[in-house]
Order: C-alpha cells, then sequence, then structure tokens
C-alpha cells in the first residue's frame, strides 16, 4: 500500500511532499523519504516509522525557488523496513520511487552486478535507477533511455524518475498501479497515486493507463501509450471534497476496502512467491526449532482466520495447531510447554486481550510470532517476530480486508512450514504457490455479482435470524459471515458448521429463518448438500453461495467455476461482505460506523 507524490513548481517543495505523504498515511506505510533536485543538486531524507520522523530530519530543510521533487511512503516487501531499503533510491546522478514489483529484478540485478554496480538496498526498486543509469550511457537522451529502461521491466509498477541531466523533468510511469498527474493555474505540476494530496492544490487531474509513461516539465506533458505512440492529456475536473476522494466514488469505506481486497492481496504476497517456495525474509528459520504445535490465539475476526488457519496447518504443515479466543485463553490458567510456537493475530496490534496472551506466552518461554497490520505496534515491539499483512488502513469497523489479507498470511505460512517440515512434495507446493497467485483475480468484485447481490437483499430485511453454515475451512467463513452481519445491520446470525444442523440449531427452521449456505465445488460438497437439504425440508428459507446451482435453494449467487476450493473460499468471502453491506445499506444504518463497536479494542 506504499503512496508517490511529485511537484515541479517554485513553492516550498519539501512541503508539498511531506502534506502529500500525510494525506497517503491512511494507506499505511513503514518508512518514508523525499529527493528534491535544486539549482543542480540532490537533497534526500529518509525516515523509518511515522511521517513525524521524516518532518524531525526535514525541519531546517527549505526550498523557496523552482525544484523538482519526489516523495514515497513504503510499505516493505523486498528487504525489512530500514532507511536504507526506503524510497527514494539513488544511482549516480538520479532517484526513483516507486510502488508495485519488478519481477524480473533478480535478473537485471545480477547482470548489472556484474558491470561492477553496487546496491545499497535490498529492494527490487532499486535496480530501476541502475538500469535507466546504464541505458543512459548508451543512448542520445534522457526519454529514450528511460523509455529503454521501462521495456525492460517486468511486473506492476508506477514509477517516478528525477536526474540530473535533465533537472525540471519527472518522468513517470505507469502499469497495474495507479498515478495521476495535476496541474493547477500557475501551471505547477503534482504526482500523487490517489486524488488526496492534489485536492486543494490542483483543479484538473489526469488519470494515466496502464502501459502509459513519459516526462512532464513546467511546460510540457508528454505521455506515450504502451506502444510508444504519443497521445494527447486528458485532464478532467478534481473533486475538491478529500473525504469523498478518500472513499473513491463508494458510498461507505466498507465497501471502497470489499473493493480493495484484490489490491492489498497482491500486496501481501508481493516479493513472498518464487516457484516453488515462500519467501518470508522476516523469519529466521530457526523460530520453528524444536516446535511441536501451534497455537493460535486472537479476537472476534482475527479468531476467525485464526481458525481458518488451523485447517491449514494440519492440512499442510502437518502440525498440531489449537486456536484459543484471547479474553478466556488469559483466565484459565493454560499449560503451556516450550515446544509450542505461540502466534496472536491482531489488525491494530493493540488488542487488549490478545496482547495479554501475548505477555502470558513469553514469560512462560514461548517462542512467538505476530500477524498484524501495523508496525511498529505494541505486539510487534513485543514478539519474537512478526509478518505484516499489509491491509492498509481500515475505516469501516467491520474488518474486511483484514481478514482476506489475514487468511493469506496463514496460506503462506502453511506452506513455508511445510517446504522447512517436507511435509510436502515441492511440486504439491509450487501447485500451491500457482494458486496463490491466483487469488486477486478471485477477490474481484464484478458489476454482475454486486447488482445481483443489491437486488436481493430486499429479502432479507425481516424474519427472526440467520444461519451462516459451511464445512472444513467454510465453517469459519460462515462464523465471519454472521458476524459481519450482525455488526452492521445488528440483526440476529449465527455461524454453525453444516453437519451440526441436526444437534440442536434445526429446531429454528421455518420460512423466517435464513440459511446462506456455502457450497464449493471442490470441498465436501454432497455432505454440505445434504445438510442444506435437511433445513431446506424443514421450509428455511436457503440462499446457496456456490459455483453449482442448487435446486432446493430459494435464492442463488453464482460464483466462479474455481479450480480449487480456496479459490472459492475468496469469492464467498467477498459475497458474505457485500451482501452484509447491502442489507445494511437497506436497512438504513451507518455501515462504516457501526453502533456500540470501535475499531480497535484496546480495555478489556
Amino acid at each position: 500500500m506504499c503512496g508517490i507524490v511529485g511537484y515541479i513548481g517554485q513553492k516550498n517543495t519539501k512541503e508539498i511532499l511531506l502534506e502529500g505523504l500525510k494525506e497517503l498515511e491512511y494507506r499505511g506505510y513503514d518508512s518514508a523519504g523525499i529527493a528534491v533536485l535544486q539549482d543542480g543538486d540532490f537533497t534526500n531524507y529518509k525516515a523509518v516509522g511515522k511521517l513525524v520522523n521524516l518532518e524531525e530530519k526535514t525541519k531546517d530543510f527549505v526550498t523557496e525557488s523552482f525544484a523538482v521533487g519526489i516523495g514515497h511512503t513504503r510499505w516493505a516487501t523486498h528487504g525489512k523496513p530500514t532507511e536504507l531499503n526506503a524510497h527514494p533510491h539513488l544511482g549516480e546522478s538520479s532517484y526513483v520511487v516507486h510502488n508495485g514489483i519488478i519481477e524480473n529484478y533478480a535478473s537485471l540485478k545480477k547482470e548489472l552486478t556484474q558491470k561492477g554496480v553496487t546496491f545499497l538496498s535490498q529492494t527490487d526498486t532499486e535496480v530501476i535507477v541502475h538500469q535507466f543509469e546504464k541505458n543512459l550511457k548508451n543512448s542520445p537522451d534522457t526519454f529514450e533511455a528511460f523509455s529503454k529502461t521501462i521495456k525492460e521491466l517486468q511486473g506492476a509498477y508506477a514509477i517516478l524518475l528525477v536526474t540530473k541531466s535533465e533537472p525540471d523533468t519527472i518522468y513517470f510511469a505507469k502499469h497495474g498501479s495507479p498515478m495521476l498527474v495535476g496541474v493547477n493555474k500557475e501551471n505547477e505540476k503534482y504526482f500523487a497515486s490517489s486524488d488526496t494530496p492534489l485536492i486543494g492544490h490542483c483543479q484538473k487531474v489526469n488519470y494515466f493507463e496502464d502501459g502509459d509513461y513519459g516526462y512532464v516539465t513546467p511546460d510540457e506533458t508528454a505521455i506515450f501509450s504502451k506502444n510508444g505512440t504519443k497521445k494527447e492529456p486528458h485532464f478532467c475536473e478534481l473533486s475538491q471534497n478529500k473525504l469523498s476522494a478518500q472513499k473513491n466514488g463508494f458510498r461507505f469505506f466498507m465497501e471502497k476496502e470489499i473493493y480493495e481486497q484484490r489490491e492489498v492481496i497482491a500486496d501481501t504476497l508481493m516479493g513472498r512467491l518464487s516457484e516453488d517456495a515462500i519467501l518470508f525474509d522476516e523469519l529466521e528459520s530457526s523460530l520453528f526449532e524444536g516446535i511441536k504445535e501451534i497455537k493460535l490465539c486472537a479476537c472476534g475476526t482475527s479468531y476467525h482466520s485464526a481458525l481458518c488457519a488451523s485447517y491449514l496447518f494440519e492440512r499442510y504443515s502437518k502440525i498440531k495447531t489449537s486456536v484459543e479466543i484471547a479474553s478466556e485463553f488469559r483466565y484459565r490458567k493454560p499449560i503451556m510447554t516450550k515446544d509450542t510456537l505461540f502466534i496472536v493475530i491482531s489488525q491494530s496490534g493493540e488488542t487488549a486481550d490478545t496482547l495479554e496472551t501475548l505477555k502470558m506466552a513469553k514469560e512462560a518461554g514461548l517462542k512467538t510470532l505476530v500477524i498484524c497490520n501495523v508496525d511498529n505496534s505494541s505486539m510487534v515491539r513485543l514478539a519474537e517476530a512478526s509478518i505484516l499483512t499489509r491491509a492498509g488502513i481500515e475505516k469501516g469497523v467491520a474488518s474486511t480486508k483484514a481478514f482476506a489479507t489475514q487468511v493469506v498470511v496463514f496460506w503462506m505460512l502453511s506452506l513455508y512450514l511445510a517446504k522447512l517440515t517436507n511435509a510436502l512434495e515441492k511440486s504439491e507446493i509450487a501447485k500451491q504457490i500457482a494458486l496463490l497467485r491466483e487469488v486477486p483475480a478471485s477477490c474481484a468484485v464484478t458489476d454482475n455479482m454486486h447488482e445481483r447481490i443489491k437486488r436481493l437483499s430486499k429479502r432479507y430485511l425481516h424474519g427472526h435470524g440467520f444461519f451462516f453454515i459451511g464445512r472444513d475451512i467454510f465453517f469459519p467463513l460462515a462464523l465471519e459471515g454472521a458476524l459481519k452481519l450482525k455488526e452492521i445491520s445488528y440483526l440476529h446470525a449465527e455461524g454453525y458448521p453444516s453437519g451440526e444442523m441436526k444437534h440442536g440449531p434445526i429446531a429454528l427452521a421455518d420460512p423466517e429463518l435464513f440459511t446462506i449456505a456455502l457450497l464449493p465445488q471442490h470441498l465436501l460438497y454432497e455432505k454440505s448438500k445434504s445438510n442444506v437439504e435437511e433445513l431446506s425440508a424443514r421450509d428455511s428459507t436457503i440462499c446457496a453461495i456456490s459455483p453449482l446451482e442448487f435446486d432446493k435453494a430459494d435464492d442463488f449467487i453464482p460464483i466462479s467455476t474455481c479450480r480449487d476450493y480456496m479459490l472459492e473460499f475468496f469469492e464467498m468471502m467477498v459475497v458474505v461482505q457485500l451482501l452484509s453491506l447491502e442489507i445494511s445499506v437497506r436497512l438504513g444504518n451507518d455501515v462504516d460506523m457501526p453502533r456500540n463497536l470501535a475499531k480497535s479494542v484496546t480495555v478489556e
């Protein structure tokens, strides 16, 4: 969830860059930096942690005349969050900032290293500036060197580059990551990866399309398409409402965050997948030495992701796993043995009950790991190791993308452990990694899907409650679907394993009981279908979510035909989130700020 800003003009460039980065803080980051080119010389500052650290470093730096500047907030992908790995990255006479991932960076870096180039960071981004400067030595002009460099890159990127050879120019390229440029009446030029940094500075903006690259000077905005054809900029009016801009046209932050899951999952995977292995640079293999059991501890949505993890660890890593509700675990005098890896999960890293269980585990001498979205949070500082989920800031109280990224991290961690312990064949790990690459596409929200759920939601505004049911890993998804509905619609909902219906809950079945049935094609479909038929026979109203049409269903929400149950899992996750959202909207509730709830529970 990195952020980019850029500026060409006469004003205090430092302040404009810092203000722009501040507007992108909501996306999440672990380090930040700026580079300013003025009077032929560069000034560069970087800092780990919050922007206040960068502001402190730059407090005596002022630009009072024409300058070109670029800035960046980084969420660590390749390499840990350090000043050396923070952007902008320096060549001999150029600086670059970059969002995304350069997939062929390893081969480019190897070639550059063989030619004598010294790399200072562990990032994929640094290859861009060195590749550019290599091309600059063999090109008639700067733009041709930049164009050649872009053609040599594979992956997703939004790039800004400044160089001493053209001190009034910012070079840009966009493929797969957002980027726009804005202008104002004073003919200043502003770049950003989102609308919000430009509001108040620009009246008109041009949103770059995938494949666009080019350069901007005080007098020219030159844009070229991916085939090299020059195209006219298309400037449109920029909304001056910052809150609206942050919502990107969505009605609620929760809605926006459901749609963003595709992007944040791609960010979560970034730099962590090779062809046949999971790469967690932040973990030492010694963390798992002597471990015979994993204990997961969390609350709420994070507890549901932990339940998902228990299926994945036992299925793929072949390691005994148990899951605990943090608020219960801390009071029941649990037995903790040193051959247990204690994993806590929290979106904020400050959840009071979960934090206390982490302290208990530390005191008992257990190895500890935190899965979290916030670097430098209390849990991250306390645990022996941490994996950041890279979900970005969630403004909606009801968690969506935090859950999605947590489950993705657990899937990756189960494969990481499987390789460490030889629990899976190399070919099976490669197959699972190929599936992981497909997850972002499984989380894409289509117009047809959303419109169908919108129309269907009007039938679910009354009744005496909801059952969300599923088997295996779809049981914790049923729990999560029920929780989402409870949180924002205030309707009673419960999640159950499908096979538990006959053990009591089916007594509630009647036409006013709504059953949301998760029916994956590739995992226990026939057994789950039988359980739904039992409810249908008792007149429960059935809404089936499945790739296979179910003739006993009153309503049917189709998902794509996938090649694995985990891809079905993520598509169904999006469906239950949207269903809860649309029911809540029809009931007139405040979707983002549901009653009685807080985003981070820092009290018992």
